[in-house]
This record gives C-alpha cells, structure tokens and sequence, in this order.
C-alpha cells in the first residue's frame, strides 16, 4: 500500500506540472493572437480598409463676398425694433460653390438688428440696419459676419408741405364762404393749424419690413465647412 501511493504521488504531481504548462501557453497563444488582432484593426483604419470606419472629410472655405440671399421669418420695423434683436431667417437659395451645394436652401439664419430708430414728426425718417450673425451647418449653428441692409424712411418734407399748405388753403375757402374775404384772413391761420396738426399725426417715415421680405447680405469674412468627399 505505501508502494502504491509512493508511486502515484509523484505521477500525480507531474500531470499537475504539465497540466499547468499547457495552460500557460495557452494563454499565451490567446493573447498573441489579440494583439495581433488589434494591430491589423488599426492598421487598417489608418489605411482606410475598415468599412466601418467613419469616411474622412474635406474642408471647403465660401470665400468672403459670397452672396446669401435670405427670407424673413418675421416683420422689423425701425418704430418697433431696437439695437441687439435678434430675428429669423432663412435661405432663399443655396450657397454654391464651382457646381457643388454647399449649404442647401432654405438653411435657417439668424441676424441681428445693429440700428433701429423710429421717425420723428417733420423730419428724421426712420432707420434700419441689420446684418446676419449665424447660420444653421449640419444642426450645429456657425457664426458668420456680414454685410449690414441699411435702410432709411423716405424723405417727408414735401408730403408735409402738401398738408400744410392744404391746409391753409382749405382754411382761407371756408373763411371766404362763411364771411367773405374777411373770413379768409380769419380763415387761413386756422386752416394752417389744421393742416400742421395733420402733418404732426399722418408725417412719420418708418422702415418697415414685412415677413417674407427678401434681404441680399454678402460675406465679410470667409467661412469653412466640412463635407463628405465627393465620389
């Protein structure tokens, strides 16, 4: 019996030995061949030959003065607006550049108001600057610099000479037929009155622009936008 189990111990420990070696190279062998596995994907994402990999792009720059011609989402008006609002927009067209769309139309805009002042009575028509600030590439929003759209109210002087002077003349004949030609003497001053009053009220000279007004600003500075390249 002690010749049997002195026998079988050292057996037992030499399987042991070689079951661990064998463990051992082959995890060995499991982790050679993950690393080389991880070399080949990175080579080949570096070479372009993983499919899944994300296609590169190319950076295309609108040079400065391109055109954007834009629509409004809403109405500015030099009586209401203020400097700093901000107002919607979008293109009417597309940005192109050589044959290839850029930015697509009707890419939403956003603009700011850099001036707004609102008619007086008789004179200093109303005013209104503005200019874009960002536009809308692949859903993040860009900043941009623009040309200003300046626009001033017509000129009133002349209506309100025309009121005035009705006025006055439409004073002196109700004068004349009510006493004669004491009456227009009378008549005239009064008539003058009515006619400033009228020209105080109906003269101011705003810069309205309705929703739906087309506006052309043009690219002070240059701007890059990535794209897919092309087949």
């Amino acid at each position: 019996m002690n010749i049997t189990r002195k026998m079988w111990l050292p057996a037992a420990c030499a399987a042991a030995v070689l079951s661990l070696i064998g463990a051992g190279l082959a995890t060995a062998r499991y982790e050679s061949h993950k690393a080389a596995n991880s070399t080949d994907a990175a080579v080949a994402s570096s070479t372009g030959d993983n499919p899944s990999a994300a296609p590169d792009t190319e950076t295309l720059v609108i040079p400065a003065g391109t055109s954007i011609r834009v629509q409004l989402d809403q109405s500015l008006d030099s009586a209401r607006n203020r400097s700093g609002d901000v107002f919607d927009a979008h293109l009417v067209e597309p940005v192109v550049i050589g044959n290839e769309v850029v930015i697509p139309e009707k890419t939403p805009v956003r603009g700011m108001v850099a001036d707004a002042r609102p008619s007086g009575h008789f004179r200093h028509p109303g005013v209104l600057e503005v200019s874009l600030t960002k536009i809308q590439v692949d859903g993040n929003w860009r900043e941009i610099a623009t040309s200003d759209d300046f626009r001033k109210g017509g000129n009133h002087k002349k209506n309100n000479a025309g009121w005035i002077g009705g006025g006055a003349g439409g004073g002196a004949l109700i004068g004349a037929i009510a006493a004669g030609g004491k009456g227009a003497l009378i008549g005239g001053p009064i008539g003058a009155g009515a006619g400033t009053a009228v020209a105080f009220f109906t003269g101011k000279r705003n810069v309205h622009l309705p929703a739906e007004s087309q506006l052309v600003f043009h690219l002070s500075q240059p701007l890059s936008v990535n794209q897919a390249p092309r087949g």
